[in-house]
């Protein structure tokens, strides 16, 4: 898990180390934010559109293959469970309506993508509960640009949710892809057996479906309040 923090000269924060960009890069991510704005879509749309596209047995993204095809219809039924079963834990729901300021959380997804099954419809619960929030997802391989500003130990890991204020559009934070114990238990899998296989990829959905997406809750809570708390010092 990486949290990005940014002031108006765009500083990269990763605990103690500290990176301004450039000016040319703080361009660049304007243009690629509003880029990804304007591509981007509610929840029910997103839904919607992977729907579609499985019905003429095509998937999201540039890659089309069958293996694509059954991951998207799997995460079709993940996300169907989550929309009706999953719940924001009343001590979460208190912290959420803490936020003073607005926020738009800007997600690049796919939809054949597991973790993304797994967390965008926790993301679309957050957002319902607080009126501070607009979740917007894009699909990440309409945004390149975007998504290489945000990559994970260098790979386009998704989901990644992008935290915006609301009025200046400006990028104050990110989390992503996965909740901590979900990145450890595929860190030490890779460690143990040098790939992530379909047995990897077994056990970290049924790390998911024990969690109940509280890890997910309570990091994303964490970061929404910290920005919040930064907020109210800058003034």
């Amino acid at each position: 898990m990486i949290f990005f923090f940014f002031t108006d000269e765009i500083q990269l924060k990763i605990g103690v180390l500290v990176l301004t960009l450039s000016y040319e890069n703080i361009l660049i991510m304007k243009i690629a934010v509003a880029q990804g704005l304007l591509r981007s879509h509610s929840y029910s749309k997103y839904r919607e559109i992977v729907s579609d596209l499985l019905k003429e047995r095509k998937v999201s993204g540039n890659e089309q293959s069958a293996d694509l095809i059954h991951y998207t219809e799997l995460n079709q039924v993940r996300m169907d469970r989550l929309d009706k079963k999953m719940v924001i834990t009343e001590e979460n729901i208190q912290k959420m309506l803490q936020l003073k300021k607005h926020y738009v959380w800007l997600v690049l997804s796919e939809g054949w993508c597991g973790d993304a099954a797994q967390l965008v419809p926790i993301f679309n619960k957050l957002d319902f509960v607080s009126q501070h929030l607009e979740l917007k997802i894009a699909f990440r391989d309409e945004n390149i640009k975007l998504m290489n500003l945000f990559l994970t130990n260098g790979n386009k890991a998704i989901p990644k949710l992008i935290v915006l204020d609301k009025v200046s559009s400006e990028v104050v934070g990110s989390w992503g892809p996965r909740p901590k114990g979900a990145s450890d238990l595929i860190k030490s899998y890779k460690q143990q057996y040098g790939v992530v296989d379909e047995t990897a990829k077994t056990e970290l959905q049924l790390w998911y479906l024990h969690d109940k997406g509280i890890s997910t809750q309570n990091e994303i809570i964490e970061l929404m309040l910290h920005l919040e708390q930064l907020s109210s010092q800058t003034k």
